[in-house]
């Protein structure tokens, strides 16, 4: 049965076709569901930069989804990128990924790490997940403006 397949987060080096596609597909689904001002997913250029750590998690051989931890400072980690295959959705993978994250900006020393979401209905599902780790709104940061499209979220690290 392919929910007992064991996940595996991995640093990826985003030169693999298998992420091209997963990214090329995680960008078309933001811009049919956001104005494309309101799309903050970055593609592979803008991921490949030295501040950003990016992860895909496998399931066996079959790439399910992805993450990454972008340094805003020394002590403010930003959540991008999370994505999950469609196929794969409802299998925990989001939620180890946000674990993963959150353990890595830990250890990183971060007390704060923050994301950007969309406000729609779209995005119940992520803005509900976010929420369970106890992430609460908040103004936008970092490069981000007031968007009624976007929902601005942080956590403060112990």
């Amino acid at each position: 049965m392919m929910q007992n397949i064991p996940l595996e987060i991995r640093v990826d080096d985003l030169q693999g076709p298998e992420i091209a596609r997963l990214l090329e597909t995680h960008l078309a689904h933001m811009r049919a569901i956001s104005p494309e001002k309101s799309v903050h997913a970055l593609d592979l250029d803008k991921l490949r930069k030295p501040d950003i750590t990016f992860w895909t998690v496998w399931r066996g051989d079959e790439l399910v989804g992805c993450g990454a931890l972008r340094e805003l400072d020394p002590a403010h980690g930003e959540i991008k990128s999370m994505h999950t295959l469609s196929a794969a959705r409802g299998l925990g993978i989001a939620r180890r990924m946000v674990e993963h994250i959150l353990t890595t900006a830990l250890e990183r020393g971060y007390t704060r790490l923050s994301l950007e979401t969309g406000a729609t209905d779209d995005f119940i599902a992520a803005r509900t997940l976010y929420e369970s780790f106890g992430f609460e709104r908040c103004s936008p940061f970092g490069e981000y403006f007031e968007d009624p499209f976007s929902a601005h979220m942080t956590l403060e690290l112990d």
